[in-house]
């Protein structure tokens, strides 16, 4: 039997904390997830146009297996930053890596693209390493979702995306997601309010609008810009004891519920990529079966997720598309 954690949000794994920073005047943001200790990471990405840092220290067989911090932020490869911010905030409190009488902080990250949402983009110096820098300085276990952090400045083929989160209990393990919608393809059926991710919806967290009945599943729905504007970018947590390897492997099962949350998905312009993280706080009992349930529910988390950053988006002025309230109500 699965459901929900109290927050309903990546936070309900123990030790994990999530802080986020944005500029509005921008349209961008960072989301960020970091732990009261180094933890267990792997990433598996699917998308075709992918922005990252420090992703091939995830890989099984490096020397380094854990990350004091994971990074989501918009941007494109200027948002990159963001991890530096995080990174030079982390040594200055003794944290990282050591290396003889030195710290070096272990700071994967991930970018979207929120250069053309209407904001104002004539910075006279990038601003991300500072938003990042906010973003670790603000990390508590509440969680805003919609339009904050990295989905400050999301769009999905006909709505603003957003920030979303959400956690799932499965027996001994908890599981959360947090993921920053910028979608090429769309996460509701045809002209209609449901969302693809409705068969998973648990306690109304994105508005009972069930299913969606009438549509024509060959359809190819329109989709957002054309040229590698796109990403959904990801973070799925667990309190198990996973390896590296099945952390990676817990990755590469989340993007399951991505293609079941947006239509279409993993496309040659889409960044779409998923870090898997473990705090190993719960030894696993039979790594073979408990790790099969894990990524079941990692799949399905974040597919509740991402339909819950899109539900909870807001307006600003300039917005290129409307929210998802804005078009169906709330």
């Amino acid at each position: 039997m699965m459901h929900p954690g109290p927050r309903n949000a990546i936070t309900d794994v123990a030790g994990l904390l999530v802080g986020q920073a944005q500029d509005d005047r921008i349209k961008t943001g960072v989301s960020l997830v970091v732990g009261d200790a180094p933890f267990v990471a792997g990433v598996h990405v699917m998308g075709g146009a992918p922005g990252t840092r420090e992703t091939d220290l995830l890989a099984p067989d490096k020397s380094v297996q854990t990350v004091d911090a994971l990074v989501l932020s918009g941007g494109s490869a200027f948002g990159l930053d963001a991890a530096s911010g995080v990174a030079d905030a982390l040594r200055a409190q003794g944290r990282g890596f050591a290396v003889g009488d030195q710290r070096v902080p272990i700071v994967p990250g991930a970018i979207l693209f929120d250069l053309i949402n209407g904001g104002d983009k004539d910075w006279p110096e990038n601003p991300y390493k500072a938003l990042g820098a906010q973003a670790l300085a603000a990390a508590s276990q509440d969680v805003a979702t919609g339009s904050v952090g990295a989905g400050t400045g999301a769009l999905i083929a006909d709505l603003k995306g957003g920030l979303g989160t959400a956690s799932t209990r499965i027996g001994r393990y908890t599981v959360g997601a947090l993921v920053a919608v910028n979608a090429l393809g769309r996460v509701t059926v045809g002209d209609g309010p449901e969302f693809w991710a409705a068969p998973f919806e648990m306690g109304g967290e994105f508005g009972i609008r069930g299913m969606a009945r009438n549509f024509d599943p060959t359809a190819m729905p329109p989709l957002k810009g054309g040229d590698a504007r796109n990403t959904t970018i990801a973070i799925i947590a667990t309190d198990a004891g996973l390896t590296q390897a099945q952390a990676t492997r817990l990755a590469t099962a989340a993007h399951d519920g991505m293609a079941r949350a947006i239509y279409p998905s993993h496309t040659p312009m889409d960044g779409d990529l998923v870090f898997g993280a473990a705090t190993g706080a719960v030894p696993m009992q039979d790594p073979m079966a408990d790790l099969t349930l894990l990524c079941q529910a990692g799949a399905l988390t974040l597919a509740r997720a991402i339909a819950r950053g899109v539900f909870a988006a807001t307006p600003a002025p300039g917005d290129p598309l409307p929210t998802y309230t804005a078009r169906f109500g709330a």
